[in-house]
């Protein structure tokens, strides 16, 4: 089984809370004192509160979003991988190995006709062919790929 995260218990959550989690996933940079003062509750209350969501795993992290084509990687492709059927004790193995390359963004294990979904973000088509003949048609546990050039995305999290 690949090295996946378990499921969050569900949190209970009144509307302070997911009005909290609204403003933070439109604004993770907003200072506590300007979030309580959006919520009309105390500044130590609203910390409390966010403190308590990240501990229950309804907050997982706090980042930046880098702009991949701002630092030189105009590229990004999504690859769908299937693994051979004698290979599926491999999965960790496989999800293990792909967080080692520096290309790849991020990685879905999936339910269905493909096992994985990888992300890559790279400076132009060469380097998503060399990544596919290198670090996927190489690999014995992997029987097919199928390559998707991203056009355009957009990226929000589950409230908004």
């Amino acid at each position: 089984m690949p090295d996946v995260k378990k499921i969050q218990p569900r949190v209970s959550l009144d509307e302070i809370d997911l009005e909290i989690l609204r403003i933070l996933s439109a604004n993770g940079r907003i200072s506590n004192s300007d979030l309580a003062a959006q919520l009309g509750i105390a500044a130590s209350t609203c910390l409390g509160r966010v403190r308590r969501l990240v501990d229950e795993g309804a907050i997982r992290s706090f980042g930046a979003e880098i702009a991949p084509e701002a630092i030189g990687l105009e590229l990004q492709a999504l690859i769908s991988v299937t693994l051979r059927a004698g290979a599926r004790a491999k999965l960790a193995e496989f999800m293990q190995s792909m967080r080692e390359h520096p290309q790849v963004v991020q990685v879905f294990f999936l339910g269905g006709q493909e096992d994985f979904m990888v992300h890559v973000a790279v400076e132009n088509s060469e380097e998503v062919r060399e990544f596919v003949l290198e670090q996927l048609s190489n690999n014995a546990s992997v029987a097919n790929t199928r390559t998707n050039i991203v056009f355009d995305h957009f990226h929000k999290g589950p409230i908004s």
